[in-house]
């Protein structure tokens, strides 16, 4: 099973946490994947994945600030700092280049590190995130659900979060209960300050449309049927603007693919990085 011991890594004096599969020959040579996680989680979401991929890559799973392993920062939240904190996480452990998967904030953060330092990318998972900013609809709701969580805790929004985050087809399943109440518990134990940073980082991103039309690794895009943060047409639009991406839709899933539909994930993520590594 996936360690669950946190390490961390000084970079640019702050520590960020990670955990390490460890290299799975013994020899420090095997391909590496480096995950970042969706919002309101932790590296833990990929654990899954991480349990089958780990008997031939070494899996280092990223945790945000103020989320996961990751103490909060009095800044710091929004993304072009969260790429530097990922490049700094490769580059310090001498990891390159990797494979990068990253789901909704850790997609956000995929994208500059492939668009902004190539060279430490050996291939490109995007699942359910977006290349623009955050819709201005949404963005009010969005706010008020940050400060809900500051002021009186997670479980006075623990059900409108979980409608964000979940598929129906998941809440609805009376074996996703003990799942949602672990997801609850960890992010009720986060610091609710650096929970409603990391909410406003994410709300308030740029864009980065541009600049991902220059990204030249191998590229997949997935996206849950049933995601409303981030719906089927941006996953369209963001394939399409990487040239070659390679697009994927997974049924009976909402933003939360990964947790929703392990076993599928996995098999593509298996199969894609297969076809990249040759």
């Amino acid at each position: 099973m996936l360690s669950t011991v946190i390490r961390t890594i000084d970079v640019d004096g702050v520590p960020i946490g990670y955990t390490d599969s460890g290299d799975p020959t013994g020899r420090s040579g095997s391909p590496v994947i480096v995950f970042g996680h969706s919002l309101l989680f932790g590296g833990w979401m990929f654990r899954a994945q991480i349990d089958v991929l780990r008997r031939h890559y070494r899996c280092i799973a990223i945790d945000w600030r103020g989320q996961g392993g990751t103490q909060p920062t009095p800044d710091g939240y929004d993304m072009d700092t969260l790429t530097a904190d990922a490049v700094g996480v490769i580059r310090g452990l001498t990891l390159a280049p990797v494979h990068w998967v990253g789901v909704g904030m850790g997609g956000f953060v995929g994208q500059r590190v492939a668009a902004r330092h190539g060279e430490l990318l050996r291939s490109l998972t995007l699942l359910d995130t977006s290349a623009g900013p955050e819709d201005p609809a949404k963005i009010g709701r969005y706010t008020r659900l940050a400060w809900a969580v500051r002021l009186f805790g997670v479980d006075a929004v623990r059900g409108k979060l979980a409608r964000l985050l979940f598929g129906p087809a998941f809440l609805r399943d009376p074996a996703a209960a003990d799942l949602l109440d672990e997801w609850a518990q960890r992010l009720d134990r986060i610091d609710s300050v650096g929970t409603r940073k990391a909410i406003l980082g994410v709300v308030g991103r740029a864009p980065a449309d541009r600049e991902i039309t220059g990204v030249s690794v191998p590229t997949l895009v997935a996206v849950g049927v049933d995601d409303t943060v981030t719906p089927i047409q941006d996953a369209q639009r963001l394939a399409a603007l990487i040239p070659k991406a390679r697009l994927e839709i997974i049924e009976r899933a909402g933003h939360s693919c990964v947790l929703e539909q392990p076993t599928v994930v996995t098999t593509l993520l298996q199969s894609f990085l297969a076809d990249v590594d040759g």
